[in-house]
């Protein structure tokens, strides 16, 4: 029997978190839970490529739009089921246990990780508790938490949308929010943009983008605003 699960990484200049985002995605390699490896990447210029070869790797390159990315990457697995995680998020120990309980009882639900931050300050869990209440009440994680959902589903679904932004918002409101449900197990991300631009600054930007997008913007005049 195949193991179930295509794991999908978009990159761009990720060589600072990649390394252990990967390291911990081998627990689901021993496990017998991990198919394949798809790394997507934007055309780095740093040792994000190397680092994920050395690993064994599928390697993938497009355009640095995460949106195209994940499309690709999503088309090239494999598996039943498709989990995609951002290169500077870890799975936190054990989360092979939620997933295989969830492909093994919820097959009709997509999945994410509950969010916390490398950060242990009352910030970074002041910024993940509000995404973890978002995720649960309103149906919108974000793609730091991950996406973990059977292929069948997503190809029903039409994928993800090739745009550079809003594409996990996108995905996640097509899915439905009776159709998510939260995985035992968290996802910790990198907190480095957060401490670089001050927590509040950071957050409200990312509130006045998702309102923007709900509001009818499209993404690729968020992402102008998005990027200064």
């Amino acid at each position: 029997m195949r193991a179930p699960l295509s794991i999908v990484i978009p990159t761009l200049n990720a060589e600072r978190h990649l390394g252990p985002c990967l390291g911990a995605l081998f627990e689901g390699v021993q496990a017998g839970l991990v198919r394949e490896l798809i790394v997507v990447d934007g055309r780095s210029t740093d040792a994000t490529v190397e680092i994920a070869r050395e690993v064994g790797a599928e390697v993938l390159e497009a355009e640095a739009s995460r949106g195209g990315q994940l499309r690709a990457g999503c088309a090239a697995a494999r598996a039943e089921w498709l989990l995609v995680v951002h290169a500077d998020s870890v799975l936190q120990e054990g989360w092979t246990e939620a997933v295989a309980a969830h492909i093994g009882a919820q097959p009709g639900h997509a999945g994410y990780f509950r969010l916390a931050f490398d950060d242990g300050g009352s910030a970074a869990r002041w910024v993940a508790g509000w995404a973890n209440i978002r995720a649960r009440f309103l149906g919108l994680p974000y793609g730091d938490q991950g996406l973990l959902i059977r292929r069948e589903m997503y190809e029903a679904l039409g994928g993800y949308a090739d745009i550079p932004l809003m594409e996990d918002v996108a995905i996640v409101r097509a899915i439905g929010r009776r159709t998510l449900v939260a995985l035992d197990a968290k996802a910790v991300t990198s907190a480095e943009k957060y401490q670089r631009q001050g927590w509040l600054r950071r957050g409200l930007r990312n509130l006045w983008t998702l309102l923007r997008y709900l509001g009818g913007t499209g993404p690729e005049r968020l992402v102008e605003g998005y990027r200064r």
